[in-house]
């Protein structure tokens, strides 16, 4: 089983970059399963539902979220009705939406899929740790999921990686997202989850997290408060993880990275090339 999580959206370039791109890649990748962040997908603040069924029309299975889930007002009304959007799990209880759920992979697998969020120089959540046993003791890996996918959406590398130890052996994935920048930590735990601390973002890397560089450059230098940031608009570079699944255990056989497009580097799953 072939699994692709790619990482934050940040505007129009990132969106349309996914939009374009993922229907090709899933048919010449023989992709199973799609998971995308897409919680800066609205001009680098929330996501609308227009743009959430654009993600899933180019052929997405699921969208996740984070601490933007909800900077669009119209995402507290559609996250009842989307069955295929996320917001965090560890939100207070009567937050609008659910933070997991169980899909379907072109394969046939059951895939469930979990967004939770940290707490580190984040805001003061229910405990992401208790959340995220809480949905694994709910649907196991290996007995109802065939494969279990942790969006951890948080700040600190060290709540990040101590999460993934934690479900190790437990779930085929934990990646992480919110820093919009990709680690080169992506690897096999030695229980069988992969792994990587932030998987970046898709958007114009020619920018400081997505944004615009002059408004961002400009408070740093003065420390004055001016104009609301803006997504850049230059080319994106689409960033990935790429996850090969034992269809026996549901736990984690390969693992790399995926970059297309933009200023980064190129980099093609060696496990997607016959």
């Amino acid at each position: 089983m072939r699994l692709l999580f790619l990482g934050d959206i940040v505007g129009r370039s990132g969106r349309n970059a996914v939009v374009e791109t993922l229907p090709a890649l899933i048919e010449e990748r023989r992709l199973d399963f799609v998971v995308v962040n897409g919680e800066n997908a609205a001009g680098g603040f929330g996501i609308t539902e227009d743009i959430h069924a654009a993600i899933l029309d180019a052929g997405a299975d699921v969208v996740t979220t984070g601490n933007h889930a909800f900077d669009q007002r119209e995402a507290l009304v559609f996250a009842e009705r989307q069955d295929r959007f996320l917001r965090p799990t560890n939100f207070p209880a009567g937050t609008p939406g659910k933070g997991s759920g169980l899909f379907t992979a072109r394969n046939g697998a059951r895939v469930l899929v979990i967004n939770v969020m940290g707490r580190v120089f984040m805001d003061a959540l229910d405990d992401p740790f208790a959340a995220i046993d809480r949905e694994l003791a709910a649907c196991p890996l290996g007995e109802q999921a065939d494969a279990l996918v942790i969006d951890f959406h948080a700040e600190a590398s060290s709540e990040k990686q101590a999460a993934a130890f934690h479900v190790d052996g437990r779930a085929t994935l934990l990646v992480g997202t919110h820093t919009h920048v990709p680690t080169s930590d992506y690897r096999v735990l030695a229980g069988g989850t992969a792994y990587q601390t932030d998987v970046g973002m898709c958007g114009d890397y020619d920018s400081v997290i997505g944004m615009d560089k002059e408004e961002p450059l400009r408070r740093f230098l003065t420390k004055v408060p001016g104009e609301r940031f803006s997504a850049a608009r230059g080319e994106a570079t689409l960033a990935g993880l790429a996850v090969e699944v034992d269809d026996n255990t549901g736990l984690a056989t390969g693992v790399a990275p995926f970059r297309q497009g933009g200023v980064l580097a190129e980099t093609i799953p060696s496990f997607w090339v016959d």
